[in-house]
């Protein structure tokens, strides 16, 4: 049976915790930042939870169970 492959684009968006959860970066921080303000791009700067709807899609893409 062949070797399953990762997702190379997932495997650079996506870091497992050590409680088996994924982290990833906010949306909307790499452009056109002049127009947002201080405080939207200071909460974007912080990593944040994969939602558990997603999860499991994520965990095929990063080959995991």
């Amino acid at each position: 049976m062949p070797k399953v492959k990762t997702n190379s684009g997932a495997k650079k968006r996506f870091v497992l915790t050590g409680t088996g959860k994924i982290k990833r970066k906010h949306a909307y921080k790499s452009h056109i930042l002049t127009k947002k303000t201080k405080k939207q791009k200071r909460n974007l700067r912080h990593f944040t939870l994969v939602d558990c709807a997603d999860a499991a899609n994520v965990r095929k893409l990063l080959c995991l169970k």
